[in-house]
């Protein structure tokens, strides 16, 4: 007890020099590893350029990496009290985005904020992970069993789920709905639950895809066979393949990968990031790298752990289930195990809004980890 008071005491009287000291600085220094990986790869991309792709990276990282110290030094109880604006923000823009959206590639996903393109559904998955980790945080064994107290939690995973499928974004409804899902898993959702909604969504699932876009349908089965239009749907995954494949134990060397700079290998810069890394860096380059994005969860589960409120724990945990995804979804695409979905690589690929969220993600992270003995309330029955 005489401890807990102590940690607690600590907490309470963090001034910013302190909190500043408490960033684990090798997780900063790991994620700006993978950044660094993610210029070399795009500069590859840009034909031995830093233009058009690794100079816009280079410098979104560096903006996000001051934001994420910066809402690291934001004290957890007032992120806490914000997620339900957040949350609400997010439906917002998502709504947004589809009235007055930019349409790109068949679907209506972005929108312009002064100089920023912003992708929302990105940015919802942050923010759902927010709204379920203070839903929960305060409510005991005994309430986390009653339905009636699910039902609330159940439509804010679906609300923004199907706002994202109607874009249409099938991976990325997808991987909300997972994130959201792990979440009520480490709040004690009772695992038959889950047994209950795995049935339901596989009774549902052929005549979920009889609803699907054309285009989303091909990608099921080319999945299945993409020998059976290899200059059409299947090209991505064949051509990926290839490259792969060619890349051998050691890879071709850096700017030598031709399927890349042949430009036989598809949004090289972008979804297929880590094949055109594969090709030049070979099996030992690609490990590595996956390596690295593995330690990132590591580090999300370690701050898990050690947190000692609900809140923190929750939020840790669906913050790593998403970048889990993020990788795990990515590298089972451009190798075939699943169909091709359109998700970057973390800290990778080309892009803005996937490299600020995931930022903002860690950000939010490292203010768990620096707060991690607060106290946040107590539990609720």
């Amino acid at each position: 007890m005489i401890f807990e008071k102590r940690l607690l005491t600590r907490d309470r009287g963090l001034g910013l020099l302190s909190k500043f000291w408490q960033v684990p600085w090798i997780f900063v220094v790991l994620v700006s590893m993978i950044a660094a990986v993610g210029y070399v790869a795009l500069y590859s991309a840009g034909g031995g350029s830093a233009e058009p792709y690794a100079a816009k990276h280079a410098i979104r990282f560096g903006f996000g990496l001051v934001m994420m110290i910066s809402i690291a030094m934001i004290d957890i109880k007032l992120i806490a009290k914000l997620s339900w604006l957040g949350y609400l923000g997010g439906l917002a823009l998502l709504v947004l985005v589809l009235l007055h959206g930019n349409v790109g590639k068949g679907a209506q996903r972005w929108i312009d904020i002064g100089p920023l393109q912003l992708q929302p559904s990105e940015l919802m998955k942050i923010m759902l992970v927010l709204a379920l980790a203070a839903w929960f945080h305060r409510a005991s064994w005994e309430r986390v069993g009653n339905p009636l107290f699910l039902i609330p939690a159940g439509i804010m995973i679906l609300v923004p789920v199907g706002l994202i499928l109607k874009q249409p974004n099938l991976g990325t409804a997808l991987i909300t709905g997972v994130v959201g899902t792990a979440v009520l898993w480490a709040a004690g959702v009772r695992w038959w639950k889950f047994a209950a909604l795995g049935a339901a969504i596989g009774v549902a699932a052929p005549i979920a895809f009889e609803h699907l876009h054309d285009y989303q349908r091909a990608r099921i089965t080319t999945f299945l066979d993409p020998e059976s239009d290899p200059l059409g749907a299947g090209y991505n995954i064949i051509q990926s393949k290839i490259a792969l494949g060619s890349g051998g134990l050691w890879g071709k060397g850096f700017l030598q990968g031709t399927q890349g700079h042949l430009n036989f290998l598809p949004e090289k810069q972008t979804d297929f990031i880590f094949t055109m890394l594969a090709e030049e860096f070979g099996l030992v380059g690609a490990l590595t790298v996956l390596g690295l994005l593995l330690l990132v969860v590591a580090f999300c589960f370690m701050v898990a752990f050690r947190s000692r409120h609900q809140f923190g724990r929750l939020l840790a945990v669906g913050l790593g289930t998403n970048f889990f995804l993020y990788v795990f979804v990515n590298v089972a695409m451009v190798t075939g195990s699943i169909p091709v979905g359109g998700v970057p690589l973390p800290l990778i690929s080309h892009g803005g809004s996937a490299m600020l969220t995931t930022m903002l993600g860690f950000g939010l992270l490292l203010s768990a980890h620096i707060h991690r003995d607060a106290e946040l309330g107590v539990t609720q029955d």
